[in-house]
């Protein structure tokens, strides 16, 4: 059984995905600021505390779990995004900041601790959108959450490189409309034609098999495009 870390895990598809690999019998700590909603599972394979990714003592507690509980990390899922929606022209650089806090700095911050930690078939999976792919549809009142996603894309495909010989895998997945909180903020009223639990079953298949196929590839998870 494998040892999971997933981010962004309190609601929408991380939260489905940490009961879906711990009810399988993996050990899964599932990290997101408000952890209530995974401590009220009480699934014992799933460890969680409060934890936000854009501060340095809360890496610091992963750390130290990891270093306490586990011998190694088998998979790590970079799912904790941060949206801001609004026109361009109204975006600040404060916006720009924090949306990049989480989606860029924080995913390279958490990735950066883990990889010395995970064995040469390891595998670290980071959720895109279809937002963040060259030439797709774009929509405004995304520039900083888009932009943020390309970003990452580009940032997987390094890090396969850089590791090519020791491991772990690198992969990117570009996410179309899920029926999520998230969407229902950048979308309102807008319904999708995949739930929250589909995606996340996708997901758990891919992190754990994905590897043996693929490193350093954005692969389009979408059949449809808001």
């Amino acid at each position: 059984m494998a040892n999971i870390i997933i981010t962004g895990s309190s609601r929408g598809i991380g939260y489905q995905m940490a009961q879906l690999f711990a009810n399988n019998g993996h050990q899964v700590l599932a990290l997101s600021r408000n952890s209530d909603p995974i401590a009220s599972l009480k699934n014992p394979n799933i460890f969680s505390f409060p934890f936000d990714i854009s501060a340095e003592e809360d890496l610091q507690k992963v750390e130290d779990f990891i270093s306490a509980n586990w011998k190694q990390v088998d998979v790590l899922i970079n799912n904790a995004g941060k949206l801001a929606n609004k026109p361009f022209l109204e975006t600040t650089t404060a916006d720009f900041e924090v949306v990049y806090k989480v989606n860029v700095f924080g995913v390279a911050s958490i990735t950066k601790l883990v990889i010395p930690k995970m064995p040469k078939n390891g595998h670290v999976v980071t959720i895109s959108s279809m937002g963040g792919v060259q030439g797709s549809l774009k929509f405004a009142g995304l520039s900083a959450y888009s932009s943020s996603k390309g970003a990452v894309v580009t940032l997987t495909e390094l890090w396969a490189e850089e590791f090519k010989e020791t491991g772990p895998s690198f992969n990117v997945l570009a996410l179309g409309a899920v029926q999520t909180e998230m969407l229902e903020e950048a979308f309102p009223g807008y319904k999708a034609p995949i739930t929250a639990l589909e995606m996340a079953e996708y997901i758990q298949n891919f992190a754990l098999t994905g590897h043996k196929m693929y490193n350093g590839k954005l692969l389009q998870v979408s059949n449809s495009t808001p």
